[in-house]
């Protein structure tokens, strides 16, 4: 999903048994030469602990991103959907913000939404979605883990889904954060 090609984190959404679990890994790659850092936390609670969202790209600009939904949410009392929206309103027609190199995942537990710069609020067809350099991994891997009906709950299968993601791609490592909604 998306147009952009990020090169440094897997983030990935998975829905089970009426639970939604967002996880990431913590790798901070400097270009394609070296890990800058291993343990960032590039999946939060966000507006007092109701909404989680998993984030790749650009550090200052997926932290501008999580900001500014906050406060979209705030006006939006809370509302995912609207919030979604009028975030993705504004990233795609302000000129400053339409440059920002970043993906974001979120969840408030009962709907999952993948936001892009280009304008994009979806939702998955099926029960999983990601985005990030590994994401297509851990897509097939979460896809995998739901269809073959295994007795994990949601945040062991994405936790899963991002150590398998860990395995593959080169940007991301084992070093995982988990938050369920």
């Amino acid at each position: 999903m998306g147009k952009l090609d990020l090169k440094g984190t897997t983030i990935v959404c998975v829905r089970k048994n009426g639970r939604i679990a967002i996880a990431g890994d913590g790798q901070v790659t400097g270009g394609q030469n070296y890990v800058v850092k291993g343990n960032a936390r590039k999946v939060r609670r966000i507006y007092n602990d109701k909404i989680v969202i998993g984030f790749a790209g650009t550090t200052a600009d997926a932290i501008t991103l999580y900001e500014l939904f906050e406060q979209k949410l705030g006006s939006a009392n809370g509302d995912l959907t609207r919030a979604a929206v009028d975030l993705a309103k504004q990233w795609r027609v302000d000129k400053q913000l339409r440059n920002l190199e970043a993906l974001m995942l979120a969840t408030d537990g009962k709907r999952m939404f993948y936001i892009s710069g280009t304008g994009d609020v979806l939702e998955p067809d099926d029960d999983c979605m990601a985005i990030g350099s590994g994401g297509n991994y851990a897509l097939a891997a979460a896809r995998a883990y739901l269809d073959s009906g295994v007795a994990l709950e949601a945040d062991e299968i994405a936790r899963r889904c991002i150590k398998i993601a860990s395995g593959i791609c080169v940007y991301t490592n084992d070093h995982i954060i988990c938050e369920v909604c």
